[in-house]
C-alpha cells in the first residue's frame, strides 16, 4: 500500500462543494472495523459514465460565450478534469427535451427510406457531441427512439396523450381516438413496417458513423409502457420481439450491440416476456432500466448475469436542482451500482434556468445557464455524480463490502491501475467517524455532517 499521504481525500456538503480535506494515515487495526473491502471477489467491470445529449442542451449552452461554452465542456468531458463522461446516450429523432417533434423521414408510405435525413441534427445535436469529442476523442454514444415516424405508428401521431399535471396547457395536438395505452401496440407491426424501421436505425447509425460519431448500441424504445404528452410510443413485450427479429440482424452487420429497454417498469417478466422469444433473445446483448425499472434490476441481475445492464436515465427532477434530490441521486446510483449496473447515464447535461422542455415539463440538469447574464453554474447533482465518475476510470472493477456495525452507505471500485475509490455519505446531521479495513490495515475518518465522501487510495 502507499504512503498514507498520497491518500486523497475530497468531501462535498450543501454549502461547501469539493473541498480537499486532510488525508488520514492508514494504520493498525484499534477496533472492529465500520466497513470490510472485500478486495478479494472484485464485481463488474465498470464501462463509464454518461448523460444525454438533447437538443435543449446545446441551446440552453449557445447562451454562453464561446469560452464558457468551452469550459463547460471541458468539464463534463475532458479526461482528469472534471465529470470526464465517456459513454453517452442520444435520442433517435426527437425526444421530450428537442426544441419540437421531427423524426427522420416523414414522409407516409416511404419503406424505402427514399426521404430518409438527419439533416435536422446538424443545428443542435451534430454540434453538441463534436464539441464534446474535441474534449473527449474517446467518446462512443448508444441510443433509443422516443416515437418512430408518425406514419409507421397505429395512431398517427408522435405522443401518446394530453395533458398532464407536470405540463398543464400544453397542447401537442393529438385528439381522443389516438391516444395511447400501456400494454398495447402504437407500433404497425406488419413485417414491411418492422424491416423498414429496424432500416431507418442502420440508416441513423450509418450517418453518424459518417460525421466521426460511433454509436455502438441502440435500444429499441424510451419508455415502452409509457403513453406521454411528447413524443412516445408503447409497445408490448411480444411486439417489442416481433421489432428485434428484425433490428437484430440490421445491427449485427454495423457490429452494433442491441438492448432490451428503456425498461421504466419494476416488472421483471416484461423482460422474460420478450426473452422467451428466442430469435428475439438472441439478439439481445443487454437491458437499460430506469425510474421504476430499478425494481427489476435485483432479479435481472441474479437471473441473467449474461446481460449488460445499463442504467439508463437519472430520475430527472424538479427543475430547483436542490440538495434534496442530489441526496436522492446519490440512492439512485448506489442502488444501481449495488445490483450490476456497468454504466451510469445522467439525463440533462445543461438547461437554461427552470429546466422547461417543449411539453412543459421542470427538469433538474448538471449546469444551471443564466441567458440574460450569459452565466453557468453546476448543481448538486454535477459534484455528486463527479464524486463517482472523476475516479472511477472505464474498466474498473466493484469491490462488495461487509459492515457488522450497519454502515451500508458506500460504494467502492478498483480501478485498472490498482488503486482504490471509496465513496461514503453521511446521511446524519453531525459527524460520524468511520473505519473501512483494506487488508490488514485501518483507514479512519470523521464524515462531515451531510456530506458525501471520496477517498482515493493508490496501488
Amino acid at each position: 500500500m502507499a504512503p498514507s499521504a498520497s491518500i486523497r481525500w475530497i468531501s462535498t456538503t450543501q454549502h461547501e462543494p469539493w473541498r480537499d480535506l486532510a488525508a488520514p494515515a492508514l494504520g493498525d487495526v484499534r477496533g472492529m472495523p465500520s466497513v470490510f473491502l472485500q478486495t478479494d471477489d472484485p464485481q463488474q467491470t465498470i464501462e463509464g459514465f454518461g448523460a444525454s445529449f438533447n437538443e435543449l442542451g446545446w441551446t440552453s449552452l449557445a447562451h454562453l460565450t464561446e469560452e464558457g461554452r468551452d469550459a463547460v465542456l471541458r468539464e463534463l468531458f475532458a479526461p482528469g478534469v472534471g465529470l470526464g463522461l465517456t459513454r453517452c446516450r442520444m435520442p433517435i429523432g426527437a425526444n421530450d427535451f428537442s426544441t419540437d417533434w421531427y423524426s427522420y423521414d416523414e414522409t407516409p408510405g416511404d419503406l424505402a427510406l427514399d426521404h430518409f435525413s438527419i439533416e435536422h441534427d446538424h443545428t443542435t445535436l451534430v454540434p453538441f457531441i463534436r464539441a464534446a469529442q474535441r474534449h473527449q476523442p474517446d467518446l462512443t454514444l448508444w441510443a433509443s427512439p422516443w416515437s418512430p415516424p408518425t406514419w409507421m405508428k397505429t395512431n398517427g401521431h408522435y405522443a401518446g396523450a394530453k395533458g398532464s399535471p407536470i405540463a398543464a396547457g400544453v397542447d401537442n395536438g393529438i385528439r381522443d381516438d389516438q391516444l395511447g395505452a400501456e400494454g398495447t401496440d402504437m407500433m404497425r407491426l406488419d413485417d414491411d413496417t418492422l424491416a423498414s424501421y429496424a432500416a431507418y436505425f442502420g440508416r441513423f447509425v450509418d450517418a453518424y458513423a459518417d460525421l466521426g460519431i460511433p454509436v455502438t448500441m441502440v435500444m429499441p424504445q424510451n419508455e415502452f409502457n409509457s403513453a406521454q404528452i411528447f413524443p412516445s410510443c408503447t409497445w408490448t413485450p411480444e411486439g417489442l420481439a416481433a421489432f428485434i427479429r428484425h433490428l437484430g440482424p440490421e445491427m449485427a452487420r454495423r457490429s452494433v450491440d442491441v438492448f432490451l429497454g428503456t425498461l421504466e417498469r419494476a416488472d421483471d417478466g416484461l423482460v422474460e416476456r420478450v426473452l422467451s422469444d428466442e430469435d428475439a433473445a438472441r439478439c439481445i446483448t443487454g437491458i437499460g432500466a430506469q425510474w421504476a425499472g430499478k425494481g427489476a434490476v435485483p432479479y435481472l441481475h441474479r437471473h441473467h448475469p449474461e446481460l449488460t445492464i445499463y442504467q439508463t436515465e437519472q430520475e430527472c427532477g424538479d427543475g430547483r436542482n436542490d440538495w434534496r434530490l442530489a441526496r436522492h441521486a446519490w440512492f439512485l446510483m448506489k442502488h444501481f451500482l449495488l445490483h450490476g449496473a456497468t454504466a451510469y447515464m445522467y439525463w440533462n447535461m445543461s438547461l437554461l434556468r427552470g429546466g422547461v422542455s417543449r411539453w412543459g415539463w421542470a427538469q433538474n440538469s448538471l449546469v444551471v445557464v443564466d441567458p440574460e447574464t450569459r452565466s453557468y453554474e453546476f448543481t448538486h447533482e454535477h459534484y455528486m455524480l463527479r464524486h463517482v465518475s472523476h475516479f472511477v476510470m472505464p474498466g474498473a472493477r466493484r469491490i462488495p463490502t461487509l459492515s457488522y456495525t450497519g454502515h451500508e452507505n458506500q460504494l467502492v471500485f478498483r480501478n485498472p491501475d490498482g488503486s482504490l475509490v471509496i465513496v461514503v455519505q453521511n446521511d446524519l446531521t453531525e459527524e460520524m467517524p468511520m473505519s473501512f479495513l483494506i487488508g490488514e490495515r485501518a483507514l479512519e475518518v470523521t464524515l462531515p455532517a451531510d456530506s458525501l465522501n471520496t477517498l482515493v487510495v493508490p496501488a
